[in-house]
């Protein structure tokens, strides 16, 4: 039993991941390189590799603040493609459709180990299908940095695509034609990769205002192009026009507002789907009549936060990435946009993590079982579809966890007696609100009794489960696989579950 969840875990697993040996562990102090007296600027790919020495068998690490606009993660691979270095372990902070040539490299062997917090498009296929010969580790967002600080995860590179940097060697996301905002994501593997490579597009005499210290920073690569800014906007940051969206939207913030959560001073953190940025913008409306201002919004932000931070209705945002366009202006012109990294955010042995301040989050499920575990990892037949990012962290930090989402998907039930992937373990959910009714994790004794003579449609979660079946019929059992492909691993190092290669005779 590990964290409430109940899951067949082998008792190899230690051969690959670190779990239970850094439970407790202070993360080391950063000892800040010594400051060069020049930065060193080179001006070809093939001069990093050269310069540095990259070989096979290293740990290279990207952040993804560009997300399917990145370019800098494909000119990586091609030069590991055209030098045929193997065995490489990569450690990007995620990885998105767009990234598609490292697909021959996990096929040709050059990459044979992955540490990523998400998982998209042809990549997480290619993985599904059993094309990688070593593991897939799957962190949280506050995991990674803790397993980069702790010792866990060494890098030997790191290349961070850096918007702009100064003659001296610091770098910001602020500015610049590439401007993606704040790189919180990248700080950890800044402070401690062995040799770290800046690679940007824009470089100016000085900066004043800077997120990364030139005094970690070994080389700094200029290229023509790191990215498309236009490609951090995806479908799923984008708020709902689906009327059950709207619905479950609408009745999350009224929840909200009758259990007294939205008050003077609040903290929030939604996620990034659809319906849960829909429950911001009704979230204002009970502000405004209510005549409420809050304290702050964290993790990656939207123009919702951005609207509000503007009006004067929240009084501070907590920026680990930027969601869409609006936010990386507002973190270039807004004061009290503030940029955190992913340590500051969600590390579990960080004293005082932004996550454990909040108030609630809403979230959302690809799937949820009858003991409230969460999957945002892999759909129901055992596709990677996704990850944790900071789902795990901020449900375990906040005060109040609501899982937003539709009875049904396409004709399939979200509620199953087990889920497929636990990324969530089912401790740190405290709601599920659909639009035909709301269940409260029974641990949460406090919340059942202030909603007992409420109107809210109260149902246990396998009323809820049972009221799915008689509308879809019971799903029949997925077989799967016996080959572990991935790790599901819990912010604090702990194994929460396995992830199977895809079976194709599924039932």
């Amino acid at each position: 039993m590990i964290n409430g969840v109940k899951r067949d875990i082998p008792d190899s697993l230690n051969a690959f991941v670190s779990s239970e040996d850094h439970l407790g562990k202070k993360r080391r102090m950063i000892n800040k390189k010594e400051k060069q007296s020049k930065t060193v600027f080179l001006d070809s790919l093939e001069a990093v590799f050269n310069q540095v020495n990259i070989k096979s068998d290293m740990c290279l690490s990207f952040h993804h603040h560009l997300r399917n606009g990145d370019k800098v993660i494909q000119l990586v691979a091609e030069e590991i493609k055209k030098r045929n270095l193997k065995n490489l372990h990569l450690a990007p902070s995620s990885i998105f459709p767009s990234y598609t040539n490292l697909v021959d490299l996990i096929k040709n062997k050059n990459i044979t180990n992955i540490h990523t917090n998400y998982l998209n498009g042809a990549v997480a296929d290619c993985i599904g299908q059993g094309y990688l010969s070593g593991k897939l580790i799957m962190n949280t967002h506050g995991g990674r940095a803790r397993a980069i600080e702790s010792g866990d995860l060494q890098i030997d590179v790191a290349f961070i695509a850096c918007p702009t940097v100064d003659k001296k060697g610091n770098g910001t996301g602020a500015i610049g034609k590439s401007a993606c905002g704040t790189l919180g994501y990248a700080i950890s593997d800044v402070e401690y990769a062995k040799t770290v490579v800046l690679v940007t597009d824009n470089v100016v005499e000085e900066l004043s205002d800077y997120q990364i210290d030139s005094g970690y920073v070994d080389y700094v690569l200029v290229i023509d192009s790191i990215g498309d800014s236009k490609g951090i906007v995806s479908g799923t940051t984008e708020l709902t026009k689906d009327p059950i969206g709207l619905k479950i939207a609408k009745d999350c913030a009224l929840l909200l507002d009758y259990l007294g959560k939205i008050k003077n001073g609040f903290s929030m953190q939604t996620g990034a789907g659809k319906t849960s940025l829909a429950v911001v913008k009704y979230i204002e409306d009970i502000m405004i009549r209510k005549n409420v201002t809050g304290g702050f919004a964290s993790g990656g932000i939207t123009k919702a936060y951005v609207d509000l931070l503007e009006k004067g209705m929240i009084e501070k945002l907590y920026d680990v990435q930027c969601f869409d366009l609006d936010a990386v202006k507002s973190y270039a012109k807004n004061s009290n946009h503030l940029a955190m990294s992913a340590s500051e955010y969600g590390n579990p042995f960080e004293k005082d993590p932004v996550c454990n301040k909040l108030d609630f989050v809403i979230l959302g499920a690809t799937e949820i079982d009858l003991d409230f575990n969460v999957n945002v990892t892999t759909d129901s037949l055992g596709n990677i579809i996704g990850g944790s990012g900071g789902h795990a962290d901020i449900s375990y930090g906040s005060d109040l966890t609501i899982i937003t989402s539709p009875l049904i998907k396409s004709r399939i039930p979200i509620i199953k007696e087990a889920v497929t992937t636990v990324t969530t373990p089912g401790t740190d959910i405290d709601i599920l609100l659909t639009e035909r009714g709301i269940a409260i994790n029974p641990k949460r004794v406090d919340l059942l009794e202030k909603l007992k003579d409420s109107s809210f449609p109260i149902y246990s979660i396998k009323e809820l489960l049972d009221l799915s079946h008689r509308i879809t019929g019971v799903p029949k059992k997925l077989k799967q696989s016996s080959e572990i492909i991935g790790y599901i691993e819990y912010r604090d190092g702990t194994i929460l579950d396995c992830i199977r290669k895809v079976n194709y005779e599924k039932f």
